[in-house]
């Protein structure tokens, strides 16, 4: 019942409050990154950019791109993942293909990420999520053109143009990289660290040990037409094509990972004095993505090799509106979608390359998700107080095809309610409190293996964040604490090996500081911590949380020796994981430390370059635990393979802009 209690009283406090509660924008629940494509100049991989970004995120190493996130310990579905308001999601259970992984650093103008059940406008935001907004069309002639080199053979090339008239505004942004295996501080690349913890049907073939770790396209194009003064119509599409991307610690490689995002939308400005803004948008995705075990020893031994075929798509449809009312910020909308999601495994001869019909077989059923939801939000300041208040009704139908599997049916009601109160003009503090769901996926209901449970109930979570910021001419300064409540948590067990629902708790806290020294010289530092704890758990058992990093944190100083042009010297740490799920598959890490180097110099307002140096003293350390939701090779022993971070990097960027 106290399910309910709170978001229903959250929902009848924005009521009440509407008639006596502008507001500047609330950093409680979010952090914001700016001019993406020019900082994240190391690859095109977006998760490591975030990492090294945002003291709330840490990342999932799988391969040398392609890398998971988690904020603040939560992963997969417990966090969304929106690109231009189109919902993402990948298509391996395995996570070879995140959300993050199907839209490159150097397409992204800015990145908004959400740190809590703070966002009403998307389907299941249930601890976080990521609104990342790429590069719009300009009607002015523009463009930049990017080329990269690195360490292990490392290449990138890229281009964006844009241009129009009063009529249309196009842009096109198109890259290509790829990369030989990176090598840990051991010298050890991604196939000789397979080789060396393997056991031996899953090392790699000694004529694949040396083949490239990716190659990766994208093209991103846009077409922003004006109907009228006020009214605009605006076209999307982006495609992704990778392939040959090893994963070292999985027992399958992916042979490609193909991705098509398409969306149009329609907006209205300014149709009254009242009613601000009217928004129309439907999206389409797909991805298609084989995993197989061609380069493994396995292939060689049996003739043939294992291949899990999986698709999903995903469209949706949602509506906005927006008012001013007496200073009221209001947003009212509908969201509806739909996702399929499907999986088979066959096997291929090698000598041919045909697929042995009797060897087709079912991973994951045909199996659609639908939701339909409604959300509201209001914004209002009184006097030093800025309140925001928001709820969501959604109602989502999952479907098997295969009918001896049970269908489910989920509701809920999700609501928040953020207040800042500013002290001064240059201190504030800041409380939320919120409660959100999200229903389990397919692959935890009905996948093959691990077995899927049909029985799985949604998980809510309700959280309290509290916070202080100082922001004057001397340094931003901002510590963010949190409490979360994890109500029927999806969490593996590793025994079973299934989903089962438990209750946990997750708390901690993030700092971030910006000391300005002097006019040239700036100090960063950005440090987190967080506990995350199973409750009543069985005598014996483990009681801490997967996926729960330690005390983890960095210091950058950076020179501005000219206009525009900066010299960085970082230093990233973590203490020891010494606290980890052992029933779970995970295990502990050494703690560690590196320094970075990186000079970004402009040459001139047209030309720059950036050249830098990661982990230059050549360290060997683990970043990612062994989280046994993840289907990792083991060592020979009981072991799960850890897979090590690369060794001394050394890079270059050269940016040409008109």
């Amino acid at each position: 019942m106290y399910k309910k209690i709170i978001p229903l009283s959250l929902t009848v406090v924005a009521v009440l409050n509407a008639s006596e509660i502008q507001l500047p924008k609330i950093s409680i629940e979010s952090t914001t990154i700016t001019e993406v494509s020019q900082e994240a100049q190391l690859s095109a991989d977006l998760a490591q950019a975030l990492s090294s970004s945002v003291p709330s995120i840490d990342m999932n190493r799988r391969s040398g791109i392609a890398n998971d996130i988690y904020i603040r310990g939560q992963k997969r579905d417990n966090i969304s993942v929106d690109v231009d308001g189109t919902k993402i999601f990948g298509a391996c259970p395995n996570r070879m293909d995140p959300p993050t992984s199907h839209i490159v650093t150097s397409q992204i103008e800015d990145i908004e990420v959400i740190e809590g059940p703070y966002d009403v406008e998307n389907f299941g935001t249930l601890s976080g999520g990521l609104k990342i907004t790429t590069k719009e069309p300009t009607k002015d002639l523009s463009g930049e053109v990017t080329f990269g080199v690195g360490s292990w053979n490392y290449r990138k090339v890229g281009a964006t143009v844009s241009g129009g008239n009063d009529f249309i505004r196009v842009l096109i942004s198109g890259s290509s990289e790829s990369s030989d295996q990176y090598e840990d501080g051991d010298g050890n690349t991604l196939a000789e660290q397979t080789n060396l913890k393997a056991t031996t049907p899953f090392k790699y073939q000694s004529q694949y040990e040396d083949m490239e770790a990716y190659k990766k396209k994208s093209l991103m194009a846009k077409a922003y037409i004006t109907v009228t003064d006020d009214q605009e119509l605006r076209l999307s599409m982006t495609n992704n094509r990778s392939d040959d991307v090893l994963y070292p610690n999985s027992k399958m490689d992916a042979a490609y990972d193909y991705s098509n995002i398409y969306s149009i939308a329609y907006d209205v400005q300014n149709i009254s004095d009242i009613y601000k803004n009217l928004n129309l948008k439907y999206y389409y995705s797909d991805v298609d993505h084989p995993m197989d075990t061609r380069y493994r020893n396995t292939a060689a031994t049996n003739g043939w090799y294992r291949t899990n075929h999986l698709k999903t798509t995903m469209q949706g449809l949602k509506l906005k509106n927006s008012f001013d009312v007496y200073g009221y910020n209001l947003l009212f909308g509908l969201d509806g979608s739909r996702r399929t999601w499907e999986g088979k495994y066959y096997n291929t001869t090698v000598a041919t390359g045909a697929v042995i019909p009797a060897s087709i077989s079912t991973s994951l059923t045909h199996t659609e998700t639908e939701n339909m939801a409604a959300f509201a939000k209001v914004e209002k300041t009184f006097g030093d107080f800025d309140i925001e208040a928001g709820a969501r009704l959604d109602d989502t139908e999952i479907t098997p095809d295969d009918v001896s599997k049970r269908k489910r049916d989920y509701d809920a009601i999700s609501a928040n309610l953020l207040t800042t109160y500013n002290l001064n003009e240059t201190n504030k503090i800041f409380l939320g409190v919120g409660q959100a769901s999200r229903v389990p996926d397919p692959r935890e209901l009905y996948l093959v293996s691990p077995s899927g449970n049909e029985d799985l109930e949604q998980t809510t979570n309700t959280e309290v964040d509290l916070g202080y910021e100082l922001n004057n001419n001397m340094m931003n300064f901002k510590v963010k604490a949190f409490y979360s409540m994890l109500e029927d948590y999806i969490y593996f067990n590793k025994t079973a090996n299934t989903f089962n629902n438990i209750d946990a708790t997750v708390y901690g806290a993030e700092l971030s500081t910006s000391i300005y020294a002097t006019d040239a010289l700036t100090v960063d530092m950005k440090a987190s911590y967080k506990v995350g704890e199973k409750d009543d758990v069985a005598p014996g058992a483990d009681e801490d949380l997967a996926d729960i990093a330690p005390l983890r944190g960095d210091i950058a100083l950076n020179y501005e020796y000219m206009t525009n042009s900066v010299a960085t010297l970082e230093v990233q740490a973590s203490d020891k994981w010494d606290d980890f799920d052992a029933d779970s598959g995970e295990q502990e890490l050494d703690s560690w430390a590196i320094v970075n180097l990186k000079v970004k110099h402009a040459v001139n307002k047209n030309f720059d370059f950036t050249l830098g140096v990661n982990n230059l003293f050549d360290e060997t350390y683990a970043l990612s635990n062994t989280y046994a939701d993840l289907i990792l090779l083991t060592t020979g022993s009981t072991d799960t393979m850890l897979l090590n971070e690369p060794g001394r990097y050394i890079y270059t960027n050269l940016t040409f802009k008109f």
